[in-house]
């Protein structure tokens, strides 16, 4: 920006203006803030316009203490199906096939931007927003899958295993590495840990996922679950939460038709209702 002074015979003139310099400084601010702007919009929509899931198991320390085994490595990682998501205010499903189903609360990371072969000092660039997500999983399916060395799809996929919360904008939250996380069931703590304990670190994730797969905008990471996974059951009531970010609740059914009862229930009575207001009516009319 500068400022011209030009003393005539009338006075003073004062010119105010911005030079070239600042010009295009201020074109590229505006587009970065838009294409923010847009992205965040875009992120918002993960549920419906991700492409994959990616989980990160094994990526607690406290989790690894207690299950004595080595820490890993590299990221240990798996996929879920996006058919796998469910948002607050309908049931989790239990499938009959599975007997063991453990509730994992996790940190879930939504991608804002293509990237491939990105490194972890340019990781969190490609970051949209966060999110509290919930990793259900059929332990009974993955036993017997770590035994024979099989795949763990069926067991991480199912429908309903992937409930999140709303989006968290990426500048809601000032270190992804400093949060608290909480499960209750039925009103009781069942896990409780700090994304601190994490084995990898958001950016370390990134990276190497990256490495492997294109990450593409609205995909979503599971960072992985504190010690406290457990098995819970039709009927419970499952609440989590992400420091003062978000907190969600679900409740747990065996019955995909049981949980929608009540709404084909609704539906029913209000058809019986239009059709008997439309009889009354149609009397009426017929009496005059």
């Amino acid at each position: 920006m500068y400022v011209s002074i030009n003393r005539g015979g009338h006075g003073a003139q004062i010119t105010f203006g911005l030079n070239k310099i600042s010009v295009d400084a201020m074109v590229r601010l505006y587009k970065t803030l838009l294409m923010a702007c847009q992205r965040n919009q875009d992120a918002a929509n993960f549920v419906h316009n991700g492409k994959k899931i990616v989980g990160v198991a094994l990526n607690y320390m406290c989790a690894v203490k207690a299950r004595k085994v080595p820490t890993p490595t590299v990221p240990l990682v798996f996929l879920k199906p996006t058919s796998s998501y469910l948002r607050e205010g309908c049931p989790i499903v239990l499938p009959k096939v599975f007997t063991k189903v453990a509730y994992e609360v996790e940190l879930g990371v939504v991608i804002g931007s293509r990237c491939k072969n990105v490194t972890k000092e340019h990781a969190m660039e490609h970051v949209a927003g966060y999110c509290l997500a919930l990793d259900l999983t059929a332990q009974c399916n993955l036993t017997a899958a770590r035994a024979t060395g099989g795949p763990w799809t069926l067991g991480k996929g199912f429908d309903t295993a992937t409930p999140v919360s709303s989006f968290i904008p990426f500048d809601a939250v000032k270190d992804p590495h400093a949060l608290p996380l909480w499960l209750k069931v039925n009103g009781e703590l069942r896990q409780s840990g700090c994304t601190a304990d994490l084995v990898f670190k958001v950016p370390d994730i990134i990276s190497y996922v990256s490495k492997h797969m294109t990450l593409e905008e609205n995909d979503l990471i599971l960072t992985g679950t504190p010690h406290g996974s457990d098995v819970f059951k039709s009927g419970d009531v499952i609440e989590c939460g992400l420091a003062d970010l978000a907190k969600i609740k679900f409740n747990a059914t065996k019955n995909f038709f049981i949980a929608k009862q009540s709404s084909v229930f609704f539906h029913l009575l209000a058809g019986q209702f239009i059709y008997t207001c439309s009889m009354v009516q149609a009397s009426k009319v017929a009496g005059k």
